[in-house]
């Protein structure tokens, strides 16, 4: 084998404000399909008029159709998920891994507090009804994990447990923020949906009221803001569900994501749709990683039953009559359903479903988890003579009566998530930098012998890895990896060192390097002091990342 400098890249600022009109997938340019097949799978959820699964069904009774076009399916399986928690090996001393014991799907249900796009006293009504649901299934075994997706990134409250206690006791610490949209007024937002700032021009005309001209004015100067704030807003929720997509990568079986939100950051009127400009990509290989990783979304709306009238809202300043009240009004409900109706599109795409208008949230809570538990898997391989882009229509039909079926309603086909290639500084950068590891690729590291260089060390380390899903065979045993360790010091980059691997491996030498992995070594020159290395391997052939992180004394 032999190497080339790696693209190590640095973590990616945030883009400048994109307030761009969206766009649909089906606009994007002609694909650039790749050699290699593409298996989908999808998870089924079917139950009885009760809400029980449907147990012990066959692959004749599934059909599985793609834009109306019945596929064959490959793989057939039916899970009954453990509540075993996915333990990691026990490592010798100074070796670090991602692997995990469990490689039997568990009932996993990773819980996700929104402080970016929900109102800060509704951030504390659902805690409270997550608290309550916790409380009333102590005793169920069933695995959880918390996260915050706040202002400062995603940050994790408790790991992969359990212990419902344990959880209780952390939502019980957590506290809310402010939302980056909650300090503008309702009118500025409605008008930033709709993207019409035509309010901040103008003066006043002859007999108009000043008053109403400037509040006009205001409204519109929110809607500027706010448009660049929504920015912000939709990129930092898509690489928090990014970061737990590739956290969940490695690990077996459905899961449920209970998204505890009060809005979408964007309009998603159709699956089609994408967010404006370059937080497309992010938007689509965020979807390409959840439905890879198969992990459902729930969104439960923590705001409850919402009232439309302007009279209930304290960032009204106008009349409450005539129509200037009517406008607000209209605006208010229409703002509603589109909030309504993109949390719809967003879990249906995942294959989860969306709870709102409803007091009770408690209800959305279990229906989330009771989905991981109980499932069929689906797969099939995708035609590849299909070069045209946008939205995939997905049905699964059971030929079993009074039965419900849910699953994904389909998948994005983009350049971005078929090639590899497009986001491959954006990935390494974002898996140095991430608060989760990436457990797509197993990844194991040792650290080695230590020699002097002047004033600095050379930490020599090996990082390996399984050749098993990382080599091309349909493609003359193909492979192309990137290898990277960076070293952080208070959280600031001070050292890295890695490579980009690739060629082919001869045919003769291939059951040895199956059974033996793939073994790469390197090393970090450094000073004296105490660092937190992570190391990240990502196949470019498939996109998949590996990371896994380590503390470093040198002397």
């Amino acid at each position: 084998m032999t190497g080339q400098p790696a693209n190590l890249g640095a973590p990616a600022n945030l883009p400048e404000p994109d307030v761009q009109k969206y766009h649909g997938a089906d606009q994007e340019k002609k694909l650039v399909l790749r050699s290699q097949t593409v298996l989908v799978q999808v998870p089924v959820v079917v139950s009885d008029k009760s809400g029980n699964h449907v147990r012990k069904l066959t692959r004749d009774d599934f059909r599985i159709l793609e834009d109306g076009k019945q596929q064959r399916i490959a793989i057939f399986e039916e899970v009954n998920s453990g509540n075993a928690r996915p333990m990691q090996t026990a490592n010798a001393p100074g070796t670090f891994s991602n692997i995990t014991l469990e490689q039997q799907p568990s009932s996993i249900t990773v819980i996700a507090l929104d402080t970016i796009n929900t109102p800060f006293l509704d951030q504390t009504i659902g805690r409270k009804q997550l608290i309550k649901y916790l409380a009333d299934n102590l005793e169920s075994g069933r695995v959880f994990g918390l996260v915050v997706i706040g202002r400062k990134g995603l940050q994790v409250l408790s790991g992969l447990n359990s212990d419902s206690a344990s959880i209780v006791a952390a939502l019980k610490k957590a506290s809310g923020e402010m939302s980056d949209m909650e300090s503008f007024g309702t009118d500025g937002k409605v008008m930033a949906a709709s993207g019409d700032t035509s309010e901040l021009t103008g003066g006043v005309g002859v007999g108009e009221d000043p008053s109403l001209k400037m509040r006009q004015f205001i409204t519109g100067a929110d809607a500027v803001q706010g448009g660049y704030q929504q920015s912000r807003a939709i990129e930092d929720t898509m690489k928090a569900f990014l970061a737990i997509a590739w956290s969940l990568s490695g690990v077996p079986g459905r899961k449920s994501l209970i998204w505890a939100t009060g809005s979408f950051p964007f309009s998603l009127d159709s699956p089609s749709s994408l967010p404006g400009g370059s937080l497309s990509v992010l938007y689509e290989r965020t979807m390409e990683a959840l439905n890879d990783s198969q992990i459902s979304v729930y969104p439960v709306d923590v705001r409850g039953l919402v009232s439309t009238s302007p009279t209930g809202d304290a960032t009204y300043s106008g009349g409450l009559s005539g129509p200037g009240f009517a406008d607000a009004a209209a605006g208010r409900s229409s703002l509603q359903a589109s909030t309504v109706q993109s949390l719809e599109n967003f879990a249906d795409m995942t294959g989860g479903r969306a709870f709102f208008n409803n007091n009770d949230l408690a209800a959305g809570f279990k229906r989330a988890a009771d989905d991981s538990a109980s499932y069929y898997l689906l797969g099939y391989y995708v035609d590849n003579t299909n070069n045209k882009p946008g939205w995939r229509k997905l049905q699964v039909q059971v030929a079993r009566k009074d039965t419900e079926v849910h699953a994904r309603t389909g998948f994005l086909v983009t350049n971005a998530t078929i090639d590899p290639r497009l986001t491959h500084t954006d990935d390494v950068a974002f898996a140095l930098s991430s608060p989760f590891e990436s457990t797509g690729i197993q990844v194991t590291v040792r650290w080695q012998g230590v020699t002097r260089d002047g004033d600095k060390e050379k930490i020599g380390f090996a990082v390996h890895l399984p050749a098993t899903g990382v080599i091309d065979e349909r493609d003359k045993n193909r492979f192309d990896i990137d290898f990277v360790a960076q070293a952080t010091k208070t959280g600031a980059p001070v050292g890295n060192a890695g490579q980009t691997i690739k060629g082919t491996v001869p045919s003769a030498a291939l059951d040895k390097i199956k059974t033996d992995g793939i073994l790469y070594q390197n090393a970090l020159e450094l000073p004296a002091g105490n660092y937190q290395v992570r190391f990240v391997v990502r196949d470019n052939l498939s996109g998949k990342i590996g990371s896994v992180s380590a503390p470093l004394t040198v002397n």
